[in-house]
């Protein structure tokens, strides 16, 4: 098995020639610092307005998480709930339909510029895996229904979600047939190809040292040169936690991945052709898809959290994280008994408290920001970019992606000491009603505290 920090997509995607870094000083309409999906959508749609870009990335566009996630291009239909719940049903619907826009603009995309990122509009199924998963399902169902939503969402029975993939663990699921999956690595270099073309100026291995935002305009600053501009964009995911105006707005944890070798065979056995992403309903998510080659990609969102900013690569490589990931997939598909793990790798996950992206402008100056996808990003960045180029441009947003305030996270050490020990009582509740009992009181107190404290730990 070949474990490193970059896996299986960009290897398969194929290297690229960095751009230089900044050298000397610029000026341009607009400033982006990060060159993930949501840096790289906003440059697209400013470029389209006709507007002159500036790009900064500290490594290389869509090198980061933007290029080794599970490539699921998901909807926010399946956080309805939360939406309704917060913004109530109007707003909750806006959003929701927005982010299926979005995922459908993806994939004309792609079309469009002629980028094989492997769109595969073929649903996402989140799933019940035990017994006390079902209450997810239910609460969604119900938001559905009450906000005349059931078009988008569809309830499945075992017998229904055995025809799409014979899992023994997979119970029931709701279907989102708005849903999509990508090859993110081909999706995240074919945008910075397409942006580099459109006359985007993309400096790369130029990590910005400081960003300053005075008398209407923004100066970025990097060891070789700087940026000047009229506005700035943020957009560095898990790296918002070292930016200090936002740092109390996300915590910082991490996912890993194993991929097998391609098991056609395994995959028509499971009847499991159709190409739907699936997740089960934990809080800390299985989530897992095929690819064109035949193969399962496998991931688990219960990583360590990251103290800090301070992520120091020990959250792309994981050996423990990896090894009990590798364990979780073998328990949902024994049919692979046999069969190799070939590839494995990580990243960090930029938390929102809300469990929602937050995208907005910080008070006093023209910057942009877009963060918190939790995981959950390759969709709902197309539409940040969409909502972050209108700001940048002083136009008021056609799509809103509420935020609401949630409440801050608090200070080292007390963010990762929190953090680590709700994650531990988490996958200790998890784990004990896999095997069909109830928690202890102590566990699902713990469980119960960040939604005491206005903490949305899962969708």
């Amino acid at each position: 098995m070949k474990h490193d920090a970059h896996g299986w997509w960009l290897a398969e995607a194929g290297p690229v020639a960095p751009a230089p870094p900044l050298r000397g000083d610029e000026r341009t309409d607009v400033v982006i610092v990060g060159g993930g999906y949501a840096g790289l959508w906003t440059a697209w749609q400013l470029l389209q307005r006709g507007a002159s870009v500036a790009l900064l990335e500290a490594d290389v566009c869509g090198h980061g998480p933007s290029g080794r996630n599970g490539g699921f291009a998901e909807t926010l239909w399946t956080n309805l709930p939360d939406l309704v719940e917060r913004f109530g049903a109007e707003r909750a619907l806006a959003a929701a339909r927005a982010s299926e826009d979005s995922v459908a603009q993806i994939g004309a995309w792609c079309e469009d510029q002629g980028v094989d990122a492997w769109f595969t509009p073929r649903g996402f199924l989140l799933a019940s895996a035990a017994e006390a998963q079902d209450e997810v399902l239910d609460r969604l169902l119900e938001s559905a229904r009450a906000a005349g939503a059931t078009d988008k969402l569809a309830d499945l029975d075992r017998a229904a979600v055995a025809e799409r993939c014979d899992s023994p663990l997979l119970r029931r699921a709701v279907y989102a047939p708005g849903d999509a999956t990508v090859h993110p690595a081909r999706l995240a270099l074919g945008l910075r190809d397409r942006v580099i073309r459109a006359g985007a100026r993309v400096f790369e291995h130029s990590r910005v040292r400081a960003l300053r935002a005075g008398l209407g305009e923004v100066l970025a600053e990097t060891e070789g040169g700087s940026v000047r501009a009229g506005a700035a964009v943020l957009a560095v995911n898990a790296g918002t936690r070292g930016f200090r105006p936002l740092r109390h707005r996300l915590a910082v944890t991490s996912s890993h991945i194993v991929l097998t070798e391609p098991v056609p065979d395994v995959l028509d056995r499971l009847g499991w052709t159709g190409g739907e992403s699936i997740t089960d309903c934990r809080t800390f998510v299985h989530y897992f898809r095929t690819t064109n080659d035949g193969r399962i990609v496998f991931g688990w969102g219960g990583g360590p959290f990251a103290f800090g900013a301070r992520l120091g690569g020990r959250v792309e490589r994981d050996a423990t994280t990896v090894e009990r990931t590798a364990a979780h997939l073998r328990e949902f598909f024994p049919q692979l008994e046999g069969r190799a793990i070939t590839h494995a790798w990580g990243g960090p996950i930029d938390v929102s408290p809300s469990h929602l992206p937050q995208v907005g402008t910080l008070e006093g100056a023209p910057v942009h920001y877009a963060f918190g996808f939790t995981g959950n990003g390759v969709g709902p960045c197309h539409l940040a970019g969409r909502i972050l180029a209108a700001l940048a441009s002083g136009e008021r947003p056609e799509v809103e992606l509420p935020a609401g305030d949630p409440p801050p996270v608090p200070p080292e050490p007390f963010a990762w000491a929190g953090g680590m020990a709700v994650r531990a009582a988490f996958l200790r509740k998890e784990r004990i009603e896999a095997e069909g009992r109830r928690a202890d009181l102590l566990t699902r107190a713990v469980c119960a505290a960040p939604k005491a404290l206005g903490i949305h730990v899962s969708r």
